[in-house]
């Protein structure tokens, strides 16, 4: 009995859950805030540099490199967010949209990046800027068109592809009504034959023949 007081009494002295929850929140928005200024400070200047080694200081290959992630990253991201409501009635559904959703994330990671660099106030932004502004020029300009095109694309692709499903599921259905018109038809031909054999066999029937 002892015991079994003093557990009670520990578990009335520890925190309310309401408590425990506030205090995980508070700690994830920490986690939360450290990593974004983690990342605001080292993200930019290191994605620019990956960029000026692409690009070699050369505005050609600062536009072409910029074209290319530019179409690529907003395109296919655009494309498997679209795929995520296309399979939403598929089975194991939730699995498919959690993958969609995390290839979506990691292939637009690129251009989330040049716009860190573009739209960051922080040092590691500036600097950033100033290392595409002389290793690779060219390349956000390029980046943006890039981003305009390819969302032009995904929106191309996505509406084919409404357009093409819709078709599909519209064929099946006339391919199912023919189907059920002729079963009906053949159904209604077998009834008027039966009819007529019935009206046939009838007809030979001597008169007075069913009298005993």
């Amino acid at each position: 009995m002892t015991d079994m007081n003093v557990d009670e009494n520990g578990s009335r002295k520890g925190l309310p859950p309401w408590a425990k929850k506030t205090i995980a929140v508070v700690v994830a928005l920490i986690v939360l805030v450290i990593a974004y200024y983690t990342l605001a400070a080292f993200v930019p200047r290191w994605w620019a540099q990956r960029i000026a080694n692409l690009a070699e200081g050369g505005f050609a290959r600062g536009v072409l490199w910029g074209l290319l992630f530019g179409i690529l990253c907003t395109a296919i991201p655009i494309a498997l967010l679209a795929w995520i409501w296309q399979v939403r009635n598929w089975r194991y559904s939730r699995g498919l949209q959690i993958t969609f959703g995390v290839l979506a994330l990691v292939v637009a990671l690129p251009n989330l990046m040049t716009l860190a660099v573009v739209l960051g106030t922080g040092n590691g932004a500036h600097a950033g800027e100033r290392i595409l502004d002389v290793d690779a020029p060219g390349f956000r300009g390029a980046t943006l068109i890039g981003a305009i095109v390819g969302a032009l694309f995904a929106v191309i692709f996505v509406v084919a592809l409404t357009r093409y499903r819709k078709r599909g599921r519209d064929l099946k259905q006339a391919r199912t009504d023919l189907e059920q018109r002729r079963i009906e038809q053949e159904r209604l031909e077998a009834r008027r034959e039966a009819e007529k054999e019935l009206g046939r066999n009838t007809d030979d029937v001597p008169p007075g023949s069913h009298r005993l």
